[in-house]
């Protein structure tokens, strides 16, 4: 191994290992889902009870009878009271909105797994191929630090680093703390099913108890170091966070790739995207017509189908590959995304489409995204202004940093100086 390739892994080793790469694409992934899984939640409120709860034709006794079979994880199926049903879908609404925020975004992204997987795996007949998404993500965003930046997080981070204040109690954190840690407990002990340590968990060899109450003692081992070691065992603990980070958000990327890569060679083996009329039919059906005469506008051009059922074919099996340029990469992305733009019209998907889409934005430049960050930081910052009666060359923080300087969250964010045992980097 010559000097020049040594040089180039030690470097790469070192940016892996010394810093959370992708924070404004970790950032808005925490965005988008949240919004999409709260938008949907909300849209679905008055039919919460037939869909996921008591009511629901997928009755409690079914569904316990189907998660013993393929041990899904779910709270639901520790009680079939409605009271219950009511706390779970409301506590999934608000870690949803809060983890959107970017507020105590460590406890917030375990609340909303906890909440997507309780819902989810209660009716498994409900829903579309977005919620497989926000499924899959939602476990996998446990484990980025997705709150560096546009967060109420990091703005908090950034205020204490321009005030030069040391790490104070943070009561508000040990408070949660001691909460989550209360609910756990209990849930050990009441829950039937009990919580496995070593079984039906998110890992083979690892229950749901043994990954939730370890991530319950990461986040008080963190305070614990934070406060009382903040020399070499914080320099570990900051290592080992970049490393988890830096893996989590490779997953996520691949899971994406992998998404278009088997759609796109399922769609190559059918015969009906084979002659380019594949699009035609679901055009045709009532349930995936939300704009009937738009459909059928579209449909009644073979030239357009052919166009289009071709072209969706080409984009996702290629997509992949893209990635391999940079150039070519960025031109994909803004088809794609006017892809799942068209299936949310035409097909009436359009939380399926979104989640999709937010996927996809894990792959956006960091430039355009920090562009995107400003500009809506002058945005809000003008909002702001015109309801508080301020003048409009008056700065107005956001999340993040201060308005018009994004990258002052991210600094900050890079060694955040408050001590948090659950809403810590």
């Amino acid at each position: 191994m010559n000097a020049s390739t040594t040089t180039a892994l030690r470097r790469g080793i070192d940016r892996v290992t010394g810093s959370s790469l992708g924070p404004y694409q970790s950032a808005l992934l925490r965005i988008g889902l949240s919004f999409v899984w709260v938008g949907y939640l909300l849209r679905e409120w008055p039919e919460r009870h037939e869909l996921y709860g008591p009511n629901a034709p997928w009755g409690w006794s079914l569904a316990r009878e189907l998660t013993a079979d393929n041990h899904a994880f779910t709270v639901l199926m520790w009680s079939d009271g409605r009271w219950w049903f009511e706390a779970v879908y409301a506590l999934a609404v608000v870690s949803g909105v809060l983890l959107m925020l970017g507020w105590r975004t460590r406890t917030m992204s375990v609340l909303f797994m906890l909440g997507v997987l309780g819902l989810q795996n209660r009716s498994v007949f409900v829903g579309d191929g977005g919620d497989n998404v926000v499924h899959l993500m939602s476990m996998y965003m446990v484990l980025t630090r997705c709150g560096r930046v546009w967060s109420l997080d990091a703005r908090r981070a950034a205020r204490r680093a321009r005030e030069g204040a040391a790490p104070g109690r943070d009561t508000t954190g040990v408070v949660l703390w001691a909460v989550c840690g209360t609910a756990l407990a209990a849930a050990q002990v009441l829950a039937d099913p009990a919580l496995s340590w070593t079984e039906h968990g998110p890992l083979p060899g690892i229950g749901w108890a043994a990954a939730l109450w370890g991530l319950w003692g990461v986040h008080g081992l963190w305070w614990v170091v934070c406060r009382h070691a903040p020399g070499e065992p914080r320099t570990v603990l900051d290592v080992l966070a970049h490393l988890a980070h830096n893996a989590a958000l490779l997953v996520i990327m691949a899971e994406v790739c992998l998404i278009y890569a088997t759609a796109g060679w399922y769609k190559i083996q059918g015969s009906r995207w084979q002659d380019g009329t594949a699009l035609y039919y679901p055009m045709h059906i009532d349930y995936f017509s939300p704009w009937p005469a738009l459909s059928h506008a579209l449909a009644s051009d073979g030239t357009v189908v052919m166009l289009l059922s071709y072209g969706t074919v080409i984009a996702q099996t290629a997509f992949p590959f893209t990635l391999l340029n940079r150039r070519v990469k960025n031109v994909l992305l803004p088809v794609m995304m006017a892809e799942h733009v068209g299936i949310a019209v035409l097909m009436g998907l359009p939380f399926f489409s979104l989640a999709m889409i937010v996927t996809d934005a894990v792959f956006l430049p960091t430039s355009f995204l920090r562009r995107l960050g400003t500009a809506a930081g002058r945005l809000t910052g003008r909002m702001t202004a015109r309801l508080t009666g301020r003048l409009p060359g008056r700065a107005v923080p956001v999340a993040g940093g201060t308005s018009g300087t994004d990258g002052a969250g991210e600094a900050a964010g890079d060694r955040p100086r408050t001590s948090t045992p659950v809403g810590g980097p």
